[in-house]
């Protein structure tokens, strides 16, 4: 049992209080520690708060009801869908639009060469862009200014549409399914960025790996890489929506290949057709018109959102950290 010096130490370990003892030369007591004064909120850091969280549920509001309506629009019959007045909520529920888009003639084969790019474009893009950005973002290499400059040209400076479908086919990448990984494995945009995060690691880092023998290689395996995490997710995040999402490839250089016709295509096809023959059909005869463009529209908005949307929740984390930590400087 600990013993004490005196009764003030007895007191103060009865009532758990802490006290801080006085500075050598004064007397032999312990004073309270002084209580953390409350902020006391002013008028206008209530009025502030008010109209943040008033911001925030229109925010809310316009961000969800979108998605909401086209949902809506995906589940109403199409006729019914043509009057408007849909909301949020459907006023004649269907699936017809539903069985459209999953009867679609290519749906396999473009769902399958969707996912085969969005994934392969997504890690060797993801692989490219980082060996360059690691390469440009080391202090002793010579083209570092020159190279950086090439880049940034390309991003505002185009070939055209013809010279590039002329240079893919020559390239023999036309009607195959490489067209749509090779020319997306270098993104400016993507490096610049990579090259930022990995310029605001310290550098004491790569100094003693190299003390330790470590090569470029091994510095950019087992030291950049661990610490890119975070960066990696979000520019991986940033390809793989943007393959998924492509169509426009499709039609210029594989419209006559219907084995690598993507899954987006598909759908843009299909929407071309349901308003050809609601344009041409008859509202009141029923042929025909049950299936309109803007319920179809709604129904493949959703197919095709679905696995992003899905996605998206187990990379949030380090899409928020990896925008915000490349700023950080050592």
């Amino acid at each position: 049992m600990n013993e004490f010096k005196n009764e003030t130490e007895l007191e103060q370990a009865s009532s758990g209080k802490k006290r801080t003892p006085v500075p050598e030369g004064g007397r032999n007591e312990y004073l309270p520690v002084p209580k953390p004064t409350k902020y006391k909120r002013s008028a206008g850091d209530h009025i502030f708060s008010v109209c943040n969280i008033i911001f925030m549920i229109l925010f809310v509001v316009i961000t969800i009801y979108p998605i909401l309506n086209t949902l809506a629009l995906s589940f109403n019959d199409g006729i019914d869908a043509v009057r408007g007045g849909i909301h949020i909520i459907p006023r004649k529920f269907s699936l017809n639009n539903y069985r459209s888009v999953f009867a679609m003639k290519n749906l396999t084969t473009g769902l399958f060469i969707s996912v085969a790019r969005t994934v392969l474009g997504t890690l060797l893009g993801l692989a490219v862009n980082a060996i360059l950005a690691f390469i440009v973002s080391r202090k002793r290499f010579l083209l570092k200014k020159q190279l950086t400059a090439f880049w940034v040209v390309t991003m505002y400076v185009n070939g055209g549409m013809i010279p590039v479908l002329l240079l893919y086919k020559t390239l023999h990448l036309t009607s195959t399914f490489w067209v749509y990984v090779i020319p997306g494995l270098i993104s400016a945009f993507n490096m610049l960025v990579m090259r930022t995060f990995m310029e605001g690691i310290p550098d004491s880092l790569e100094e003693a790996a190299q003390m330790d023998g470590a090569s470029y290689s091994t510095i950019f395996l087992k030291i950049i890489s661990p610490l890119c995490k975070p960066m990696y997710a979000t520019i991986a995040l940033f390809i793989a929506v943007g393959q998924w999402n492509s169509w426009f490839d499709t039609m210029l250089y594989n419209r006559l290949s219907s084995q690598y016709t993507t899954l987006q295509y598909e759908l843009m096809k299909l929407l071309s057709s349901v308003s050809s023959q609601s344009s041409k059909s008859d509202p009141n005869s029923g042929e025909g018109a049950n299936l309109q463009p803007i319920s179809v529209r709604s129904a493949a908005t959703i197919v095709t959102m679905a696995p992003i949307v899905c996605l998206y929740p187990f990379l949030q984390k380090y899409f928020v950290a990896g925008l915000t930590i490349g700023g950080v400087k050592e």
